[in-house]
């Protein structure tokens, strides 16, 4: 896990870390997407204006990303993968664990739904439904202990919920399901709360979110476990050994999560999660949380005095970044409205709901009146 530098005070090294990011003081849409910082964005500019020279180094670049997110994950370079996207990643494990039931919630955002439910199509395995009365239901450890049967073999859990923010349990998770393999989605979690991977077999994330590394950055890491149960079927010509002997022959499997590799990634992507990870580095996650968390707090507070019904969870320790408040009369549409035409970005859930998500970047000065321009009668 990331942990700040030590040459510098946290204050400082969390100043730095703020300005290394245009002011966004509208945005509170960071579920949705995370603007990427300054770092980021050169990074991107510099890789392209090397390869209009030629100078492209795709394995360094391949290989610092990796590094990056081991660190974060806690993991070893060798067991991580980089894809495009938290849906290419999921279907390449869908498809690579097989095994007889996959239990899982249909509150999935569904990202982390169809490449289980394609897997179905195909007979790799069997979707289990976590049974719940409604979607929005917290994934918990207790509701997947009764839902458990003999022939389940894995659990797909998101690590904070897309709808209400809610956090899972992936310590008491994995308590209740012994060895069965556990599977994170951990697009709305990575690098904004500090939540304990090392009890997952296999997290996926992509970077355009909390890490803000921009889209087409994203990554898979296995644990040597899980990827010991993996059958490499939805992989491509880098998965293999020798990729560029081009004799017309099956070569075998990489070792490692390198057999996950489909085609040639964008350096230029992988060059920008690294250096998305390296600005989290600077300070650590729990710092980045913290900050959040303060956030999180001011935002309810102020919801909660502009007469919202804040339906997230309340409690530190089961949320994240995410605050989402209802209104019964179906006018979050119109709200959500209002607030973009002032200039405040959020994401409108159904009729009824409104998702706020904030960053340590957010500005709490502003807070204040995107909870009025909300809650104002329409």
């Amino acid at each position: 896990m990331f942990t700040p530098a030590k040459h510098s005070s946290p204050r400082e090294a969390m100043g730095r870390y703020v300005a290394a990011f245009a002011s966004t003081p509208g945005h509170l849409d960071f579920a949705r997407f995370g603007p990427p910082s300054r770092p980021v964005a050169a990074a991107a500019s510099d890789f392209w204006a090397a390869a209009a020279l030629g100078d492209v180094d795709e394995p360094a670049e391949a290989l610092r990303a990796r590094e990056q997110v081991a660190r974060l994950v806690g993991a070893h370079a060798d067991d991580v993968s980089l894809v495009s996207s938290t849906s290419l990643g999921l279907f390449h494990v869908a498809f690579a664990l097989g095994g007889a039931e996959v239990l899982l919630s249909r509150g999935e955002f569904p990202a982390n739904l169809y490449p289980w439910w394609r897997a179905e199509d195909l007979g790799i395995l069997r979707v289990r439904d976590l049974p719940a009365e409604q979607l929005i239901s917290p994934v918990t450890p207790e509701r997947i202990a009764d839902a458990l049967t003999p022939s389940t073999t894995a659990v797909a859990v998101s690590a904070v919920d897309f709808r209400t923010g809610w956090r899972c349990d992936l310590a008491g998770i994995r308590e209740v399901i012994g060895d069965r393999m556990l599977v994170v989605d951990a697009i709305q979690a990575a690098g904004a709360v500090d939540i304990p991977f090392a009890h997952a077999d296999v997290v996926i994330a992509g970077g355009q979110k909390w890490l803000r590394a921009g889209w087409g950055t994203g990554f898979v890491t296995a644990s040597p476990r899980a990827l010991s149960a993996m059958r490499p079927r939805l992989s491509g010509w880098t998965g293999v050994e020798h990729p560029a002997g081009y004799d017309g022959l099956r070569h075998p499997a990489l070792a490692g999560a390198a057999h996950l590799g489909l085609t040639n990634g964008s350096p230029a992507s992988a060059r920008m999660l690294a250096r998305a990870l390296e600005l989290v580095g600077t300070v650590g996650v729990p710092a980045i949380e913290e900050r959040i968390a303060e956030r999180v707090d001011t935002l309810i507070a102020e919801l909660d005095a502009a007469g919202a019904d804040v339906v997230s969870p309340r409690r530190p320790a089961d949320r994240a970044g995410i605050v989402v408040a209802r209104w019964t009369d179906g006018s979050a549409a119109e709200r959500r409205r209002r607030l973009a035409e002032h200039g405040v970005a959020v994401t409108a859930h159904g009729k009824d709901r409104l998702r706020f998500s904030v960053h340590a970047t957010t500005q709490l000065e502003g807070l204040p009146r995107a909870a009025r321009l909300a809650c104002a009668p329409v």
